[in-house]
């Protein structure tokens, strides 16, 4: 993207240069033929959790400062990995749907809510879709209901923490399966999720692949060496997941022909972004704004110990903690990832 630079002090260019990077990346889409979309909802790991962490017996949470640091009217810790927005909010916007998009597990829910979709991210996903169907057939009936469900944008975002996490990280894990074995274990799980998936009445369902997980600041910090470097084991676990994944939704699209199957690459766009992060309006790509940015992620992100000082200008950074993006860049990687796949959703 060309700006034209005009006699601004440096600072004045800087905030310019945001704004109008903002702009470019966080409007709607039209959607093809005026569709409309009754409501949109999310699957998947603590990159798409709006809240229902805060509600479920685990260690990993964010319901606390500095998370939220940028929402809404500032200093709102929701539960959102992240200083601001996440991709589930963002996009459901994209869709026409609503701006924020609430947890299924946030006991202030209301019908309407309900009714315009939520995510389920983090727990029992699938069981819980199954007590909102209950739940919104009460409420709505069964013909309401089946509209809803059928005519509603879904997105699978699964298989991050599985790799950096679960996989690297775990000895016990290595010793059973290579890198070959476990994205094999992990393609098939990922189809059995959206046969599933289908069967409870999705259609229209959009599955982001993996990142570049070995850029990750935490994963530079663990497996990158004294300089820190992108981690090129988990990079190409996560191409070959990718590459597996996108032959199991080229099956499912036969098998399930009424079906839209998205594939959506985010591995490229986040790659290009942290490799030409001025080409996007950021400078620090290899740490988070939280604390040193090394590793701090979760409770070792939090405003009353270690982490008390968090960076001033989050925008300029791509990450927020070590492993979740920042609000600025989710915009920049969900515009670049779902803008021109929209249309593949009709």
């Amino acid at each position: 993207m060309k700006l034209l630079l005009f006699q601004f002090p440096p600072v004045i260019l800087c905030f310019l240069a945001i704004a109008i990077i903002s702009q470019q990346y966080g409007c709607a889409v039209s959607l093809p033929n005026s569709e409309t979309v009754p409501a949109f909802f999310v699957f998947g790991d603590s990159i798409v959790d709006t809240g229902n962490n805060n509600n479920i017996n685990t260690r990993i949470k964010c319901n606390f400062l500095p998370y939220g640091r940028d929402f809404g009217g500032g200093n709102r810790p929701t539960g959102r990995f992240s200083n601001g927005l996440v991709p589930s909010d963002i996009i459901a916007a994209k869709f026409g749907v609503k701006k924020l998009l609430p947890a299924y597990l946030d006991p202030n829910l209301q019908l309407q809510d309900l009714l315009t979709g939520i995510s389920f991210a983090s727990g029992d996903q699938l069981d819980m879709f199954r007590k909102y169907k209950r739940k919104i057939r009460k409420a709505v009936g069964k013909i309401r209901t089946a509209i809803i469900i059928s005519k509603s944008i879904y997105l699978v975002c699964m298989g991050s923490d599985d790799i950096a996490n679960t996989y690297s990280q775990t000895p016990i894990r290595r010793a059973y399966y290579d890198i070959p074995s476990y994205t094999d274990m992990m393609a098939s799980h990922a189809s059995n999720f959206l046969k599933e998936l289908y069967g409870l009445g999705a259609r229209r369902i959009g599955v982001i692949g993996l990142p570049a997980i070995g850029c990750l600041p935490s994963q530079r910090t663990i497996n990158g060496g004294i300089e820190r470097a992108c981690s090129d084991s988990e990079n190409q676990a996560a191409i070959l997941f990718n590459t597996k994944l996108l032959s199991q939704m080229d099956a499912l699209r036969t098998k399930f022909p009424e079906a839209r199957l998205v594939y959506l690459d985010i591995y490229n766009s986040s790659l290009d972004i942290i490799q030409n992060p001025a080409k996007y309006g950021f400078e620090v790509t290899d740490k988070g704004c939280c604390g040193t940015g090394n590793i701090e992620v979760c409770m070792l992100c939090n405003s009353n110990g270690y982490s008390l000082k968090t960076c001033s200008n989050s925008s300029s950074y791509i990450f927020w903690d070590s492993y979740h993006p920042t609000e600025a860049a989710y915009k920049v990687l969900c515009s670049l990832v779902v803008d021109n796949k929209i249309k593949d959703f009709f």
